[in-house]
């Protein structure tokens, strides 16, 4: 932002890119390392009062980026970042899975992730408004973004408070109101009546929680499942650097997972040097649109075909290898467009990927290892995954020196890892399919809990979500050719 008038992050602080992409690795680092524990203790507490508090601790830090002087407040804001941010999208996985069954969480995860694709659509149009806003009230275009997105999130996160239901309970139940709980509104519960009598029949399991044990936290750490799971994730969101949101100089306050700390208008301005600022931004908005668009319009539908999500996860990853190859060898200097359109191709293949991974996580565990089963794997996969963040922004791109010069070839060994890495995540997800499907045949290794297991008798009965039941009899091509 305001590189012309000397005003951009980078040039103000004086920061070279290897350190540029220490500041952000140092994000992932942390996010990774507090991921897990912070999923945990939601598990404990009140849902929305951790939500609460993680949008809170983002605005407060996000504020403080306003006053950055040198390298040193980079990294340590970078740092706390990481940690306070830590479990918000896992989180936000266990949250739901509080409400609606492992079948149909496709599409509300999709839906939650749509603010990440709106947002960063938003944020690559209105940047150029905080770039005309250079120079006003003596702070530059990137601080006016800090100071007030920060100062609209921390009031988003005290709302949190009243906004978010607390997890259900039984109608004989009453939610505790002693210790601390007291000083914490009491928020709607989220069904009634009927709607409540339905949601305790179709998900007993969330009812009938129990505290979770050491060793059922070890069971989950051993079970080979969540390992193609972490390969997955680590390769869709490695690529959601490329395609994400704002230029090295537009650190901004999300997880990279909703792509933002991201080389995508990097990427731009290499295939069309003479673009300005403005321009990049708002030709930015465009992939995300793309990535609005897919989200929207395949995880409903893999919800409705809930038992084949390895081919809902598999063909998007499949377009972003095409759009990644067409950025890497389409076009030219002279006619960089074709390159700008392999970038929408990754936008749209990426939309889908990430939520639907999250949503396959949650089937798997859910009916294996329950409550602490959503909460420790839905982490595990998006903390270990995000080391696919640390790569691409350590090493990658502007961390590759012979990679970055200037020419025809910029970035191309950069883009061509990233499509090696979505091939790791595509051949993780034939071998878990295959897994699965031998696991549930071997003798005595029949998952009676998983969702769409078959045995000698209606497959609906071996599943204990009365939801999910009617979704194997009513939804997908299952219920083809079946008698009513």
């Amino acid at each position: 932002m305001n590189t012309k008038q000397q005003h951009s992050l980078t040039q103000l602080l004086n920061l070279t890119p290897r350190q540029v992409s220490t500041g952000l690795a140092l994000f992932y680092v942390c996010y990774v390392l507090f991921d897990l524990p912070a999923n945990l203790i939601m598990t404990r507490l009140s849902p929305q009062v951790w939500m609460s508090r993680i949008v809170v601790g983002v605005s407060i830090v996000g504020t403080c980026m306003t006053a950055m002087r040198a390298a040193w407040s980079f990294y340590l804001l970078r740092l706390l970042l990481g940690i306070v941010i830590a479990g918000m999208w896992p989180g936000m996985t266990y949250y739901l899975s509080l409400f609606y069954p492992p079948s149909r969480m496709g599409k509300r995860i999709g839906q939650y992730f749509t603010a990440a694709q709106v947002s960063a659509a938003v944020v690559g149009l209105v940047s150029a408004g905080f770039q005309k806003m250079d120079g006003l009230g003596g702070l530059v275009g990137f601080q006016w973004m800090f100071l007030l997105y920060g100062l609209v999130t921390f009031f988003v996160g005290i709302s949190l408070l009243w906004w978010l239901p607390d997890r259900p309970l039984a109608s004989d139940e009453v939610r505790r109101r002693d210790g601390w709980r007291k000083w914490i509104p009491q928020a709607k519960p989220a069904l009634t009546g009927e709607d409540a009598r339905v949601h305790y029949n179709d998900l007993r399991r969330v009812y009938q929680r129990r505290t979770w044990t050491a060793g059922d936290f070890g069971a989950v750490l051993l079970d080979w499942r969540l390992w193609p799971l972490v390969v997955m994730y680590f390769g869709v969101v490695g690529v959601g650097i490329v395609s994400g949101l704002g230029a090295i100089d537009e650190v901004w306050l999300m997880e990279d997972t909703q792509g933002v700390q991201s080389y995508g208008t990097v990427i731009i301005s290499a295939t069309n040097p003479k673009l300005t600022g403005v321009q990049l931004s708002l030709l930015f908005a465009p992939i995300w649109i793309m990535d609005l668009i897919a989200i929207l319009l395949i995880t409903p539908i893999s919800d409705r075909f809930h038992q084949h999500r390895a081919l809902f996860f598999s063909a998007p990853v499949c377009i972003q290898i095409t759009g990644l190859l067409v950025t890497t060898y389409a076009g030219s200097l002279q006619n960089p467009w074709p390159r700008y359109a392999g970038l929408l191709l990754v936008g749209f293949g990426l939309g889908p990927t990430v939520p639907i991974c999250m949503t396959w996580t949650t089937e798997i565990f859910q009916p294996r290892h329950g409550e602490v089963g959503v909460a420790a794997a839905s982490a595990l996969v998006s903390g270990l995954g995000n080391l696919g963040s640390i790569l691409t922004t350590y090493a990658l791109y502007e961390g590759w020196a012979g990679d970055a010069a200037p020419g025809a070839r910029r970035y191309r060994r950069s883009n061509l890892v990233m499509v090696a890495i979505l091939a790791a995540s595509l051949l993780s997800s034939f071998v878990l399919t295959v897994l699965l499907r031998v696991s549930d045949r071997w003798p005595g290794g029949k998952d009676k809990g998983r969702p769409g297991s078959t045995g000698d008798g209606d497959a609906a009965e071996s599943v204990p979500d009365g939801a999910a039941r009617r979704e194997l009899r009513e939804r997908g091509l299952g219920s083809f050719g079946r008698k009513r």
